[in-house]
C-alpha cells in the first residue's frame, strides 16, 4: 500500500495537475459600479470531444476519516473538473499526472485550508471527493456530453495529514 503525507496546497506544488482556485492569491478588477471585485479567469475549463459542454453542479460530500484509505484513482480524459468549497470545507486531494498508467512515485497528496478550490486538468488522475471534519458542499464545474469521461485505476493507498 502506498502511504502519502498530505502537504499544504500551494499553486506551485499543484501546477502539474491543474489550478488552485483562491481569491487570496489572485488579481481582480472592479465591476458593477465599483461594488464588486471580479477575480477573473481563475481556472481553465476544458471540454473536449463531440458535443461537449460545461456543467455547473453542487456536490454534497460526507466526511472521511484519517488516515484516508483508497483503492483507486479516477480521471476524466475529456474535460477538467473544478471543486470549490462553499462553506470553507477542508478537503484532501490525491493526484497523479495524466497518462495511461500511474507511477506510485508520482502520486501526491495535498490538504486545503478550506478557502481553496482546485481544478483538475483533463486526464489528471485524482481521488474521489474527500472532505474533512463535516459534510461539505462544493460548486463543481466539469464536462458534459457524449463519450466516456471517467476511467478508474486500481491503486491501494493511505493518506495521513502532516
Amino acid at each position: 500500500m502506498l502511504e502519502l503525507k498530505a502537504e499544504p496546497l500551494t499553486p506551485e506544488a499543484f501546477a502539474p495537475f491543474g489550478d488552485v482556485i483562491d481569491t487570496r492569491t489572485a488579481d481582480y478588477f472592479h465591476i458593477n459600479a465599483g461594488r464588486t471585485r471580479r477575480y477573473h479567469d481563475l481556472a481553465r475549463v476544458e471540454t473536449l470531444g463531440e458535443q461537449a459542454r460545461a456543467l455547473i453542479s453542487i456536490f454534497v460530500s460526507q466526511p472521511v476519516s484519517i488516515p484516508l484509505e483508497l483503492d483507486f484513482l479516477e480521471r476524466h480524459p475529456q474535460g477538467s473538473q473544478a471543486f470549490m468549497p462553499l462553506h470553507e470545507e477542508r478537503f484532501v486531494i490525491v493526484v497523479a499526472p495524466a497518462g495511461e498508467t500511474i507511477d506510485p512515485v508520482e502520486v501526491r497528496a495535498f490538504v486545503t485550508d478550506g478557502r481553496q478550490g482546485v481544478n483538475y486538468r483533463a486526464g489528471t488522475w485524482h481521488a474521489i471527493q474527500s472532505v474533512l471534519e463535516r459534510e461539505g458542499e462544493f460548486l463543481v464545474v466539469d464536462r458534459g456530453g457524449e463519450g466516456n469521461n471517467c476511467d478508474e485505476y486500481p491503486l491501494a493507498l493511505r493518506v495521513v495529514l502532516e
